[in-house]
């Protein structure tokens, strides 16, 4: 066989291992994507394709990894968790006051957790990374709550935002949660 069909031969065969080897590679961080974000991962992709959602989410990675998240003292755990209590008892009374106040709650607890808080869309994205199974009921929440701040919120939409935003803050409260738990 002539040299130059040994090299053809050799060239193609770099080509097919060089092939699956980006292909593994594409797989395994799409797989390691998948894993950390979960529902968000699938929604980012429905919305942008694959290859954009995957560039967006690791820009989420890498931007949250320059935040200082930390968690709350156990104190300051106990205190959100009694003005949550608060905050929902007065859902029965006054359910769009509660409503806003429950979102106010929350974006205080994502400040002194060390997320920047200064406007909706990145509140989510950046939370998105910490939280991807709950940011989902944060943007219905925060969606019923503008909604509510038009007035064209029923009473159910207002309990529905409710549930969604007490399970974000429950998740931003964090592992050692305690005062949840102390406050029910």
């Amino acid at each position: 066989m002539p040299a130059w069909a040994w090299i053809l031969i050799v060239v193609a065969i770099v080509a097919v291992v060089a092939l699956i080897a980006w292909s593994a590679v594409r797989s395994v961080r799409s797989d390691r994507l998948r894993n950390r974000f979960g529902p968000e991962y699938e929604r980012t992709v429905q919305t942008s394709g694959r290859r954009e959602a995957e560039a967006e989410l690791e820009a989420r990675r890498r931007r949250r990894e320059q935040l200082d998240i930390r968690p709350l003292d156990p104190a300051t755990r106990q205190r959100y968790a009694q003005a949550w209590t608060q905050t929902q008892s007065r859902f029965v009374d006054t359910p769009p006051e509660a409503v806003r106040e429950a979102d106010v709650l929350v974006t205080q607890v994502m400040r002194d957790r060390g997320y920047p808080t200064e406007n909706f869309d990145q509140r989510s994205t950046d939370v998105s990374v910490d939280h991807p199974v709950v940011v989902e009921n944060y943007r219905a929440a925060h969606a019923i709550s503008l909604a509510n701040d038009q007035g064209l919120a029923s009473t159910e939409d207002l309990r529905q935002a409710m549930v969604h935003y007490r399970a974000l803050f429950e998740d931003l409260l964090g592992s050692e949660d305690t005062g949840m738990r102390e406050a029910r």
